[in-house]
């Protein structure tokens, strides 16, 4: 059994999504949000900077990750059967990680930074110049992937990835913190990720 400790809207929704797209037998497992709660010991013993998401391999001696890109590599490579990312060495797989990386360690990054910068200087102690520059760096993201997305209905090839995964929750964010539309062939992308069942299972919770 695979638990995730989640928050909904958090990057658990990674491997709650892959989870389902898979059929692994997973729990959720509602974490206490509050900045009291995260910095308390008892959630650093489970995260050490006080984040969410966690997952707990019961199967493995249960063993805990913090990462949502490693939890997601960690459940293809361990439960997945060859399927949602192409063989590894193979030019497929190289443009999977990179599109899963681009996700997180480029694309989700400012979106993260104005979360934060939000929650840290709500309202007019916001700078908002500072914010421009954070959304600035998202919309080149999304400039970048419109090309990709013009010539194909996933990210890596025609078959959907967990690349998709990875990348779907980014923009998820991105239609919460960039103000525009997302472009027509990335919106396109995002309505076909968005109406999978093992989507909506991810962001309503239900198991």
């Amino acid at each position: 059994m695979i638990e995730i400790y989640h928050v909904p809207g958090t990057r658990g929704v990674r491997a709650i999504w892959l989870c389902a797209e898979l059929k692994i037998p997973y729990t959720v497992i509602d974490v206490d949000f509050s900045a009291s709660y995260r910095s308390s010991p008892e959630w650093r013993r489970m995260n050490p900077v006080g984040k969410v998401p966690v997952l707990v391999d019961t199967d493995a001696d249960n063993l805990k990750l913090f990462e949502s890109g490693a939890m997601v590599q960690y459940l293809l490579d361990r439960y997945g059967q060859g399927l949602l990312q192409p063989d590894p060495g193979t030019p497929e797989h190289a443009l999977y990680l990179q599109w899963s990386w681009f996700a997180e360690a480029t694309f989700a990054r400012p979106l993260g930074e104005i979360v934060n910068h939000l929650r840290e200087f709500p309202g007019q102690l916001a700078n908002e110049a500072a914010l421009e520059e954070m959304r600035n760096r998202g919309r080149l993201c999304l400039t970048a992937l419109e090309p990709e997305l013009t010539q194909r209905d996933y990210i890596v090839g025609r078959r959907f990835s967990a690349a998709d995964i990875m990348l779907g929750y980014t923009i998820m964010l991105a239609t919460k913190y960039l103000p525009e539309p997302l472009p027509p062939a990335v919106n396109e992308y995002w309505l076909r990720l968005n109406t999978r069942a093992a989507y909506i299972e991810a962001v309503s919770g239900t198991t």
